[in-house]
Order: C-alpha cells, then structure tokens, then sequence
C-alpha cells in the first residue's frame, strides 16, 4: 500500500502525504516519494509540483523512528544500508537532477525528516498555524537529511543552531521572516495559494525555470566570478538547451508583437 497520493492537474503534479497519524516516512514511504519526484521529472507534460499532506494537524513528523527502533532500518551509515529511493531520503533530499519547481505546502507541525524535505523543495507556502522543529538532539542524533546542510544557509546561523542544539520550534510567522517561507496564509487559503503559484509556473516557459534550478544548484556557494564562469562552460544541458529553443524565439517575438505566448517546452 502507498502512502502517497498523486494527482495531476493539467500541467502539475500534486503529491500528498497520507500515512496515518504524523506521516512517518520509512524505506517504502520514501521509495514511494522517489518514484513520484521521478515522474515529476521524467514526463514532459509534467511542468512543476506541489507536494503537501493530509489533513491540517502534521505534514510529516520525518524518519520513522518506530521502524528505526523494530530495527527495520539502522542509524549507521543509513544512505548505504538500505536504498531510500530515486533522490535519497523522502525522495527530494538529494534529488539533484528534478529541475522542475517543487512548491511545499505545508499543513501543519513540519518536524524533523519533514522539515529537511521541505527544505528540499523551491517555494514553501505554510499555512498560518505551522511550526517547524528539529527534536533530534534529545534522540541522540542529528537532522542530517538536509537541515544540517541547508538550513544555516537560508536562515542566520546563530538562529539555526538554536533550533538544533535547542530544540526549539520556530513559527511560520518567524519562518516568513527569516525567509525560510515565502508566504504565511490561512489554512483553508493554503492549497489556492500554492495551485495559484503553480499555475503562473506553468505557463512560463519550462526551459527557463529548469534553467534557473540547474544553474543555481551549479554555482551554489560558489565565488561569483567562477559562477559566471561556471554556468557558461561547464555544459550545463537544461541551460544550453533553453538558449537555442524554440520557446526562447516565442518569448521574444510574443513580446514583440504584444501577444500571449505559446510555449511547449522545446
């Protein structure tokens, strides 16, 4: 049985976390996530994605430390013992070829592995009433999925390490202003808001917004004088492809001519 639900809404994919009660991910659960990313990625009617959870209490408690303690999976070396999926842990933690946009909307308590893979996704829309929290440290581990490498990088660092070696949960309002999240909305806006986003994705041009993920994944951290360097030779495909294609040439001459225009990812 999956644990997760995907639905296609023309040009969008939403993928729904439904594993009763906090959306525990294990091996299945993060195979199942792989496979969905996957499609997201691999089918070219496919322009951007929603990921979200059921309800409005959890979007995901993260690794499930229930099947971690049945022995069901092991702590050492965990990315090696057992095959988490297409794109690591959840699916989207090391998900370094999905160049389409993946928008979070987020639902309710974003904890542990959960937060580490919204940090995953390119837009996160919380809900008013979200918190997100790291409780590894009185577990004896660490958030080393992604929040440990990402998080001091899209909040300040004092305040990131307060959430690991504190614990402490940080609001969707405190989110918002460290930048963490883009946009804070009521709960029952949460889903309008993120298809309204997902809509104005996809009905730009999809070359371009791949182009932005592959080439900002490239020169992440990178000095800016070798970034520019960097995305014009190190072959970068999406990007290559995006100057020479066909839509490139409709943006412009729908410009020109003060028309919609008509693009089809080639």
């Amino acid at each position: 049985m999956s644990y997760i639900e995907t639905t296609r809404n023309g040009r969008v994919l939403e993928i729904k976390l439904n594993k009763p009660k906090v959306n525990a991910i294990d091996i299945e659960m993060s195979q199942d996530l792989g496979r969905a990313f996957a499609l997201l990625r691999d089918d070219p009617d496919l322009w951007v994605g929603i990921l979200t959870a059921e309800g409005d209490r959890i979007f995901s408690a993260g690794w499930d430390l229930k099947a971690l303690n049945a022995g069901d999976m092991t702590l050492d070396n965990w990315w090696e013992t057992a095959d988490y999926g297409d794109g690591g842990f959840a699916g989207l933690t090391e998900n370094w070829n999905l160049n389409k946009p993946v928008i979070a909307a987020l639902n309710g308590l974003v904890i542990g592995g959960g937060f580490e893979l919204a940090l995953g996704c390119d837009l996160l829309i919380a809900a008013d009433h979200v918190e997100f929290g790291l409780p590894e440290m009185p577990l004896g581990i660490v958030p080393d999925a992604g929040a440990l490498q990402r998080l001091p990088r899209r909040i300040p660092h004092n305040i990131a390490m307060e959430m690991f070696l504190l614990g402490r949960r940080m609001t969707a309002h405190e989110a918002a202003h460290y930048g963490l999240v883009n946009k804070v909305v009521p709960k029952e806006k949460l889903m309008t808001a993120a298809r309204e986003w997902a809509a104005l994705i996809a009905g730009s041009a999809p070359l371009a917004m791949q182009s932005v993920k592959e080439v900002e994944r490239a020169i992440e951290c990178v000095p800016l004088e070798q970034a520019f360097t960097k995305m014009r030779g190190d072959g970068l495909p999406t990007y290559r492809k995006m100057l020479k294609s066909e839509d490139s040439a409709e943006g412009v001459a729908a410009f020109v001519e003060k028309r919609d225009p008509v693009f089809k990812g080639k």
